[in-house]
């Protein structure tokens, strides 16, 4: 008979999930030991090796890949289990994990800051993250809601559209560029690009505008985050593609500028996203809806 508790179950979640146990001690808010001996404690119980090093990774062994589904299963039922008594406390108090991506991030904390004027009881987690790392905090039960580009077809995710997302061509302000009215769209093949990472939404956008138009454009580097493009731009290293919501401080301070280009500015649209069989709590449901119904909400 197995004799773990259901805290070295949730521990080894965590660190299987991440493959990495700092990681895991830092979500669990434990020191890296704990999570070391929580996790030996528990291969004790079940007799075999869970994790396997190499170099300074660690893998799942043919036994913590096992564990790991009835994990993943256990700590679904859980929260849903905090969310059922959350229902029943109703929105005095309660835990809402949002996950955002990376651009998301600029207005998503003036959104929950109005929230949490209205509801100061309850406990927020922000996590924000890559497309491809909300993607999988979605996949793995790990967030109740996120905000993101439109999700991907085929999965089980539920979403809404609740607010608009122009992308906008941007410039330094000595670029050759920033001096015409209006540009075409074809002066743009002649370009230097700083562009997102491969899978991004912000890139699968931009890629999509050129191919419509029959352009390749010159990228010269791909950066993981807006800060690094834009950082770029202002140095002269070319242009960049970026939504409006994160260039507003360059904008009012004049170190960037938005250049008038045909057929931009490229609208999308941010949605608000959770997996179809989630039970949400009363804060995600309060959250969610108060997005939906919050028509305020627009790109400034």
């Amino acid at each position: 008979m197995l004799h773990f508790t259901l805290r070295q179950l949730q521990v080894f979640e965590k660190v299987a999930n991440h493959l990495n146990y700092s990681r895991a001690a830092e979500e669990l808010y434990l020191s890296q030991p704990a999570v070391s001996m929580q996790i030996k404690q528990l291969e004790g119980h079940v007799g075999l090796p869970l994790f396997e090093q190499m170099g300074k990774k660690i893998f799942l062994t043919a036994a913590g890949n096992e564990l790991f589904h009835y994990a993943r299963n256990i700590a679904q039922q859980i929260a849903e289990i905090e969310a059922m008594f959350d229902q029943m406390k109703g929105l005095g108090q309660g835990k809402l994990t949002l996950s955002v991506v990376n651009t998301a991030n600029y207005f998503t904390p003036r959104l929950l800051a109005d929230f949490c004027r209205q509801h100061p009881n309850i406990n927020v987690i922000l996590q924000v993250a890559n497309r491809d790392a909300v993607l999988k905090h979605l996949a793995d039960n790990s967030t109740d809601l996120a905000i993101m580009g439109q999700p991907p077809a085929g999965l089980d995710i539920s979403s809404k559209q609740f607010m608009g997302n122009p992308l906008v061509v941007i410039a330094a302000p000595a670029h050759p560029l920033a001096k015409l009215e209006h540009v075409k769209f074809t002066q743009l093949a002649e370009q230097t690009f700083l562009s997102r990472e491969q899978g991004s939404g912000t890139r699968s956008a931009m890629e999509r505008v050129f191919a419509q138009h029959h352009i390749h454009p010159h990228i010269s580097m791909e950066m993981e985050t807006n800060e690094a493009i834009k950082q770029a731009v202002q140095a002269g290293l070319g242009l960049g593609i970026l939504s409006l919501h994160s260039i507003e401080l360059e904008l009012e301070t004049k170190r960037l500028v938005m250049l008038n280009v045909e057929h931009f500015p490229l609208l999308r649209h941010w949605f608000i996203a959770h997996r179809d069989t989630k039970r949400l709590s009363s804060a995600a449901l309060a959250f969610k809806e108060f997005l939906l119904a919050a028509k305020k909400h627009k790109p400034q």
